[in-house]
């Protein structure tokens, strides 16, 4: 199916399951499930009732993407849980998951975009630098998350 085919959707409650699963399918195939993964992973609700959003990709019926905008406080959104099914992956979908979220945090009129990520991702580090995000020193402070070595903020 071309990109045509595919629709970048808001969340909806029914989509929490697929939200959790395409991001453990890549968390597992590269690293370990850490303990905040479970709980962003179990609950996006919460993303969007803190003032975030959740995107999915959904084409042939059935949800192949998707990525989050979390709420960081103070105008800071961090950019996380972005996955695509291997399947549908090489087809631009990324892009268009990650140019809705970009368009959500214009919308909120936030201050930063941050993203944390890992060096050996190297597809989705040229995929962020492609859309505006640089390379930046990571704030004082322990990354969210262990497997994280990477700290880039959004200058598009």
């Amino acid at each position: 199916m071309s990109p045509a085919g595919v629709a970048i959707l808001p969340f909806a409650p029914g989509d929490a399951a697929d939200f959790r699963e395409l991001n453990l399918e890549w968390l597992r195939r590269y690293f370990r499930v850490e303990p905040i993964d479970e709980e962003v992973l179990s609950h996006p609700q919460r993303i969007v009732a803190g003032g975030g959003a959740i995107f999915v990709a959904r084409a042939a019926d059935r949800n192949v993407g998707t990525v989050a905008l979390l709420h960081a406080g103070d105008g800071r959104y961090e950019l996380t849980k972005m996955a695509v099914t291997p399947a549908w992956q090489g087809q631009g979908i990324s892009r268009r998951l990650l140019d809705a979220a970009i368009g959500a945090w214009r919308e909120r009129g936030g201050s930063c975009l941050f993203l944390e990520s890992s060096a050996i991702l190297t597809p989705a580090l040229t995929l962020y630098g492609s859309a505006g995000f640089v390379h930046a020193p990571r704030p004082a402070g322990p990354a969210h998350y262990g497997r994280a070595d990477v700290y880039m903020v959004y200058r598009g």
